[in-house]
């Protein structure tokens, strides 16, 4: 019995913030399920499918435009079932669309709009299309047009799609060496970070050649990496009156940044700094991690857990929260604070965006009353809108990063919001049976991928580590986790009612793999069991598959197991190691076990091995 009046737009009726922002659309768009997707092959209708997210910035122009447009929505409503696809909510069908996407336009992005056959066939791909033509693209009615014309002539010659690449094989590295000089060959020697265009933070690579650089110290690595937090940290991708940052930078000198804040960077980010700290001593990285903890404070948190993401745009403008009239900042600052604001801050033009200043600094100081100031008078300001979706594996990477916090800044209050984080995870996410992706507003997307068991059960041999309990849960996640290899490959979703089964990939996108995650996650907790992990892994591409790099370089012997019969100061153990309960005292290292007399022999013994 249809349930569904598909003579209307029904997005009023979801758990999506990004599908309720087009609830208004006049376009008659529905959620993808089975029904829709039933109702469109009844109706012999090709299907138009809409991806986005709540906080992307062309998603928003495209709503605000060709979605808005009476006559886009009249021929659409006519010809086509339209659907809406969070792809943060749905990774299956934006990975395997965008797959689809690369392959037959050569790049991709957001919104990704692909029509398919009424089975599912897609045929025509593309992402922002203007309502009129602009931007050297065709106006959209008009694209829509073409593409159903094509369709009622050629409907019979569409193809089933497979990807083109088998993503769970990508292609070795041939040796270490080859991997490290990759990343040094590539590395941008003047500004830091990787590439000579925009610029992303690089956190995989980073916690990489960081563990790297602890086995095989050199001044290149150090340069490499002290570089690139530098810059980031007094650069524009930093929010330096709120802390945290944005999403990426749009220029080499990482002065202007898209200025969404999305969780997953606050949690990698936070995991940088802090081993950055932990390994340099270097106070601007400490500030810089109270920073993001601050701004998760503020911007993210909801109880334990934390949101998604807050948008680039305030009021359809990207960035107008964050921007300053330079005259106004001086007649906000006295004329000391003026002068002090000066030396720190650049105020060239390189750094405005619209006439206006984005604050970029010259010099690694920090000027608290300032700042404060400032942000007082910010914080007035209309502020850019939240997703307030909570997302499992992104809370998982923070659960994490807030030990690793705690741990290497020597932060008991850190250490706590990581366990809190993962008692409300399972809670509110964990039925003892299924791991919930994400929930909005108490609903839960039951609907589970292979990154969110592996980041959960990362974290959880993590958690481990802090009281040495909690193996039953832990043993029923892995179970669940191997529920998505299949056959000698790794799946990012399994069956269900509604789509098909998606390969992972090894690429960092731009949080770690689930290929990654789920293989550094079993290797912890084969450990912690003392059990014999047979699974071999070999070095991939270097800078799109780091995180996996990082978990072979561990695999390889690069990696301390010790044993203790009780809790040990993690501050004073290397980064590469777990801590696992133990009838004595033993540190196991490249291959070698060595066996102690007590909690300080085993220190001092670990100590003596070169550790940066």
């Amino acid at each position: 019995m249809q349930t569904i009046d598909f003579n209307r737009n029904n997005l009023d009726k979801v758990n999506s913030p990004y599908l309720r922002q087009h609830k208004d659309n006049p376009i008659h768009w529905q959620e993808w399920n089975k029904e829709v997707l039933d109702y469109a092959q009844k109706q012999k209708k090709p299907i138009f499918v809409s991806v986005g997210y709540a906080t992307c910035h062309w998603c928003h122009v495209m709503a605000k435009e060709a979605f808005s447009d009476s006559s886009v929505a009249d021929f659409l409503n006519k010809y086509f079932v339209s659907i809406k696809v969070d792809r943060e909510q749905r990774p299956d069908i934006d990975g395997h669309f965008m797959n689809f996407l690369t392959e037959t336009q050569g790049s991709g992005g957001w919104p990704m709009n692909i029509v398919l056959t009424p089975d599912q066939k897609p045929f025509f791909a593309g992402t922002y299309f203007p309502v009129e033509p602009n931007f050297g693209r065709p106006g959209f009615k008009e694209v829509l047009e073409k593409v159903y014309d094509w369709y009622t002539k050629n409907s019979q010659d569409v193809k089933p799609y497979a990807p083109g690449g088998d993503f769970d094989t990508e292609v070795e590295v041939e040796s270490e060496k080859v991997l490290l000089d990759t990343i040094k060959n590539r590395s941008d020697n003047e500004y830091g970070g990787w590439g000579d265009n925009a610029k992303f933070p690089p956190y995989n690579t980073l916690i990489f050649l960081l563990n790297y650089f602890i086995e095989h110290p050199s001044e290149d690595t150090k340069h490499m990496i002290t570089q690139t937090l530098d810059k980031m940290a007094i650069g524009g991708l930093h929010d330096h009156l709120q802390g945290g940052f944005f999403r990426y930078c749009v220029d080499r000198e990482w002065r202007i940044p898209h200025f969404e804040k999305m969780l997953y960077d606050q949690a990698m980010l936070l995991w940088v700094y802090s081993l950055g700290f932990r390994i340099f001593n270097d106070n601007l990285y400490k500030d810089v991690v109270q920073g993001i903890i601050s701004s998760l404070d503020t911007v993210f948190a909801n109880k334990d857990l934390y949101y998604s993401a807050t948008d680039a745009d305030t009021d359809h403008k990207e960035g107008a929260t964050y921007l300053w009239n330079q005259d106004k900042l001086k007649e906000i600052l006295s004329e000391t604070q003026w002068q002090d604001f000066k030396n720190v801050y650049d105020l060239s033009e390189e750094n405005k965006l619209e006439g206006k200043l984005h604050l970029v600094k010259k010099t690694n100081k920090f000027l608290p009353d300032i700042e404060r100031k400032l942000l007082e008078i910010r914080n007035k300001r209309v502020q850019p809108d939240k997703d307030r979706k909570i997302i499992t594996s992104w809370n998982a990477l923070l659960g994490i990063a807030f030990l690793i916090a705690g741990r290497y800044l020597k932060n008991d209050s850190y250490k706590k919001r990581g366990l809190n984080l993962y008692q409300q995870l399972i809670t509110t996410h964990w039925n003892s049976d299924t791991l919930a992706h994400s929930s909005f507003e108490d609903h839960l997307q039951k609907q589970p991928f292979l990154e969110d068991y592996a980041s959960t059960l990362l974290l959880s041999t993590f958690v481990y580590e802090e009281d040495f309990t909690n193996l039953e849960l832990i043993k029923k996640l892995r179970s669940k986790l191997m529920e998505y290899y299949r056959q000698g490959k790794w799946m990012e979703s399994i069956e269900g009612e509604d789509f098909k089964p998606v390969a992972a990939s090894f690429f960092d996108h731009p949080t770690p793999s689930s290929i990654a995650l789920a293989e550094e996650a079993l290797r912890r907790l084969a450990l912690i069991l003392g059990e014999v992990d047979e699974r071999s892994l070999k070095y991939k591409q270097p800078l799109s598959s780091d995180f996996y790099n990082l978990a072979t370089f561990y695999k390889l012997g690069n990696f301390h197991e010790i044993h203790s019969k009780e809790e040990l100061d993690h501050s004073g153990l290397p980064i590469n190691s777990i801590l696992i309960k133990g009838q004595e005292y033993q540190d196991c290292y490249k291959m070698e076990c060595r066996r102690f007399e007590n909690q300080k022999t085993l220190l001092d013994g670990i100590n003596k091995i070169k550790h940066i």
